[in-house]
């Protein structure tokens, strides 16, 4: 910034180009008040070549005075800067514009590709032109006869023809109209707005719906545009946002996201001052309670839990203030487990809006009670208003009064006002307008407030509000489970690192003075949690932004294994011995859970030719076929006596479809996808591999891929490595996994538990969920029997029941997502190499679904060392998993663990730790005691616990 106020200028004119793809430049704007503007409004019209579209989508500037003071930002609908109130006239007028100009990426008919949407791509050429730079006479009175007629014109829009309030705004409109001198606008405009007071004075009646208007601007933490450009747009709204608290007395603005917070603090101390101000007025509110508004989706347990660690310990540090609400207008849907992470972060309402989107199903409430997989249930609020960039038109407030669903007992619902994706916020505009409705006949009332003070007036006056149980399945967008394979990766990867980390750190700390990495964990955790947000973990941005994340994901892993190595070597010590770390929550190969020891050997497998071509894998428990096309043709549990693949099929086959969705490319896959469908069953090689496996090979299309199956000694699954040099266009990889199970449902794990969803399609509430997320596994069953499919890094599914003409039963065939390629907002999407781990279990529980899949994304170990090293957290169910081990946060040195029941039945367990440990509580997820919780009770280093389904628990230990 002091750069670009300190540097000479060079001339240039309205009508001059400016603007290289995301470049900044500085303007110098001058000039002098004219002496008969004496007494006048005098405001700076600057124009910077914006069109009509909504603000955030193309250049965008923030204005300051010659001292460096920011005055507000510059968007299409926000041009005006004030001068003077009145003027003396011969004022100096010196303001300097930072304008980033950013490209035009969005057209919604169609979605074209484009090369703009990363800087190294996007060339040099001027995207705009400055269309103005005025100084300008604002008439108040004109400027509110046209809020007053805009107002009513939209009301009467909404009445019905007969209604004689609109006949009764009709004549008063027309009256007013008549009174308005157009060669004396200025002159005859207060006459034209004393013939409207009568209708505009008309109270509401007393039956009204009640909106809430909650001033706001969801700024998409990057979406199509950088995180760099991001920190410059939250200055800019937040600085108009400021600005108008100080103009309108009744307006309150809301902003979540601490992250955005953030980085007003580090990056404009000149804005945070005024924002910090607005705060302490409590106009200016923290909302949300989380780092940033993440998808909800494919976080994992510990990531999910942290974003309201992060988010709501940074407004209490800040502020000293406590959001009880989650605030996510804008993420794809919402996951079953999220209702007790909310709780356990010590908050009881949410806001959505997204699920307005669906295409098949509309939601039956507005105002709910949403029931999580653990029963926990959470009052939440889905805005009537149907969007979450409300402008105050009559049409939006209409809509919100009529399309309230739950109007037969409730009446009040929250509109968020103001510009918002790309930002701008709220508008004197809407504030006006709001003014108008806030006691009108024939409208909604309308009236500013927090969002605690609506949720307190909408749960009180709705205490027995319908429950909604399971997951809120977006019916839209289901193909952000897919795009953008290297992020999802990334994030996957980053999470179980942060597990390893934490854990290997915090018992390195208490076994062997380790110093914990409380400063680094810290930034790397709001790091993950950053890339997390609703357009980065889908792969819904700009090429930049991935290709920024693919960075930024490799360097995390670079830091992490760094404290995982130094940890483990401080615990190892001294010694030759081959010492294997375990940091999943189960023992596996003699290794007890998070700790370390010299692995036990667990028996041969074999691979021997098959008659017909091929190769068999046999290591006396899982008999496995793999057919000379490498698809496998058998997977035999021979303990069982029962075969996995459906007669006459064969899993882990290659299925590629052409995917053409009909509107948002890196978003959605649409059903028809399936209508057409290529089984890639040519191989060109089909040889064994290193011990009993099987290296298969096939080539499609511009791509490759290249796959390993391997029986390990020992254990009941086959893994499956995959590799695929990818250079397809509109085009959708899964494997499919046909079946040999009558399951009329199915479990997919998420944050701390699983969720069953049908395999059937009875209504239109099941066959739109075509696509749908787990987390580390897919699991299959029928009494006494299950299979198990689990995965290193996806998320996108699907499970369908088919008859077989054969022997009249059913096959459930599992297909995992690998891979799309649609071409906008990048181009290039998933283009190049990717590798991903599979295995298939069968004969697997629940209980070795969860086991499988934590042994997949948390591999061992190796390390020469002395001695073994002992847990510092042990549970002697294996029903109850520990998903945290780490130091409390505050730096005291206490050890805090978290754990959760993860079968879906209730569990006691018996938790032991390897320390001296003086005391226990049970804490929330920011490690506070829980006033309601007993005390649990320890005795000599063991705290006994019973668990209902599902149930997340975390306590603290302190150190004797």
């Amino acid at each position: 910034m002091a750069e670009g106020l300190a540097a000479e200028p060079e001339p240039t004119t309205v009508g001059a180009r400016w603007g290289a793809p995301w470049g900044t430049s500085w303007f110098r704007v001058t000039g002098t008040v004219p002496q008969e503007w004496a007494g006048k409004t005098v405001e700076a019209i600057l124009d910077l070549g914006f069109d009509e579209n909504m603000p955030g989508f193309q250049c965008e500037g923030l204005v300051y005075r010659p001292d460096g003071t920011p005055v507000k930002g510059l968007n299409p609908r926000n041009q005006w800067v004030r001068i003077a109130t009145p003027a003396a006239g011969g004022e100096e007028v010196r303001l300097h514009i930072e304008a980033a100009s950013n490209p035009v990426i969005l057209d919604y008919h169609p979605f074209l590709p484009t090369q703009l949407g990363d800087k190294e791509t996007a060339g040099s050429e001027p995207q705009y032109r400055l269309e103005r730079m005025d100084l300008a006479v604002f008439d108040e009175t004109v400027w509110q006869l046209v809020v007053d007629l805009e107002v009513l014109g939209e009301l009467m829009q909404e009445l019905p023809e007969d209604s004689g309030r609109r006949h009764e705004i009709l004549r008063a409109t027309g009256r007013a109209l008549d009174a308005v001198d157009l060669q004396d606008v200025n002159g005859s405009a207060a006459a034209a707005r004393a013939e409207l007071e009568g209708v505009l004075a008309a109270p509401a009646h007393d039956s009204a719906h009640r909106i809430s208007a909650v001033g706001h601007a969801h700024i998409d933490s990057a979406w199509l545009w950088p995180l760099r450009e991001t920190v410059r747009k939250v200055a800019r709204t937040t600085s108009n946002m400021t600005a108008l608290l100080e103009d309108e007395p009744d307006f309150v603005f809301a902003m979540s996201q601490a992250q955005q917070w953030a980085w007003i603090k580090e990056h404009r101390p000149e804005v945070w001052a005024k924002v910090k101000k607005a705060v302490a007025d409590g106009r200016f509110v923290p909302t949300g309670g989380m780092w940033v508004e993440s998808d909800t989706n494919m976080p994992g347990s510990e990531a999910m839990a942290r974003q309201f660690v992060h988010g709501k310990r940074f407004f209490l540090d800040e502020f000293g203030v406590e959001n009880d609400e989650a605030w996510l207008p804008d993420t794809f849907g919402f996951a079953a487990g999220l209702p007790q992470i909310i709780k356990a972060a010590g908050a009881k309402w949410l806001l959505t809006q997204k699920i307005s989107w669906s295409q098949t199903n509309k939601f039956p409430h507005h105002t709910f009670q949403w029931e999580g997989i653990d029963g926990t249930r959470i009052f939440t609020h889905f805005p009537p208003v149907d969007t979450y960039n409300c402008s105050m038109k009559g049409s939006e407030i209409a809509h919100a009064a009529k399309n309230f669903k739950d109007k037969g007992i409730a009446r009040h619902s929250l509109a968020p006002t103001g510009w918002g994706d790309g930002g701008g916020g709220t508008t004197r505009e809407m504030i006006a307008k709001a003014s108008r409705l806030r006691n009108l006949e024939g409208s909604a009332t309308v009236q500013w407030e927090t969002p605690a003070a609506f949720f307190e007036k909408a749960e009180a006056e709705y205490p027995n509000a319908p429950v909604w149980v399971g997951e809120l399945y977006l019916e839209l967008h289901r193909a952000t489970l897919t795009s953008q394979a290297g992020t999802k990766q990334g994030n996957r990867r980053s999470e179980h690192l942060l597990r390893e980390a934490e854990l290997w750190a915090a018992t390195a700390a208490v076994r062997a003075g380790f110093p914990y990495p409380y400063e680094e964990l810290d930034r790397i955790w709001k790091t993950v949690l950053l890339h997390q947000f609703h357009d980065i973990l889908p792969g819904s941005s700009i090429a930049w932004v991935h290709r920024e994340a693919r960075a930024t994901y490799a360097a995390v892993a670079a830091d992490l294994n760094g404290i995982i190595a130094a940890a483990q070597r401080a615990l190892a010590g001294e010694g030759t011995s081959a010492l294997v770390f375990n940091s999943a929550p189960h023992a596996r190969d003699g290794v007890p859970a998070g700790g370390a020891a010299l692995p036990v050997a667990s028996g041969q497998s074999a691979i021997a030719a098959r008659a017909d071509g091929g190769y068999v894998l046999d290591n006396g428990l899982l008999r496995v076929e793999i057919d000379g096309r490498g698809l496998v043709v058998s997977a035999y549990d021979i303990e069982a006596g029962r075969e996995t693949v459906a007669p006459g099929q064969a899993v882990n086959l290659p299925q590629l479809h052409a995917d053409f969705p009909n509107m948002w490319d890196a978003w959605d896959v649409d059903e028809f996808y399936r209508n057409s469908v290529t089984d890639l069953t040519d191989a060109e090689e089909v040889v064994p591999g290193d011990g009993a496996s099987v290296r298969v090979v096939r080539a499609f299309g511009s791509s490759r891929m290249t796959q390993v199956l391997t029986l390990a000694p020992g254990e009941r699954r086959l893994d499956i490595d995959t590799e695929v040099d990818w250079h397809e266009t509109e085009k959708f990889l899964k494997l499919a996994f046909p079946l040999d199970v009558h399951a009329e449902r199915y479990a997919s794990e998420t944050q701390f538990g699983h969720f069953h969803r049908p395999t059937h399609t009875n209504t239109s509430w099941e066959a739109a969920k075509f696509e749908a997320c787990n987390h580390r596994f897919v699991h299959v069953d029928e009494p006494g029997w299950g299979v198990a499919l689990v995965n290193d890094s996806t998320y996108g599914h699907d499970v369908t029941r088919d008859v077989r003409a054969s022997d009249a039963g059913t096959t459930t065939t599992v297909r995992v997502s690998l891979l799309r390629a649609p071409r906008f907002p990048d181009p290039e999407t998933d283009q190049g190499t990717h590798r991903f781990r599979h295995a298939l279990a069968p004969g697997a529980t629940i209980g070795d679904a969860v086991r499988e899949g934590y042994r997949i994304n948390l591999p061992e170990r190796t390390l020469t060392g002395g001695a073994p090293v002992a847990p510092l957290v042990g549970v002697d169910n294996d029903a109850v998993v520990v998903t945290a081990v780490k130091l409390a946060d505050d730096g005291s040195g206490d050890v805090v663990v978290r754990f959760h029941e993860s079968r879906g039945g209730r569990a006691k367990a018996t938790l032991s730790v390897g320390f001296p440990a003086g005391s226990v509580a049970a804490v929330d997820l920011l490690e506070r005691p829980l006033a309601e919780a007993a005390a649990p009770e320890l005795a000599d280093g063991e705290v006994t616990v019973s668990l209902r389904a599902f149930e997340l628990v975390t306590l603290r230990f302190t150190r004797g």
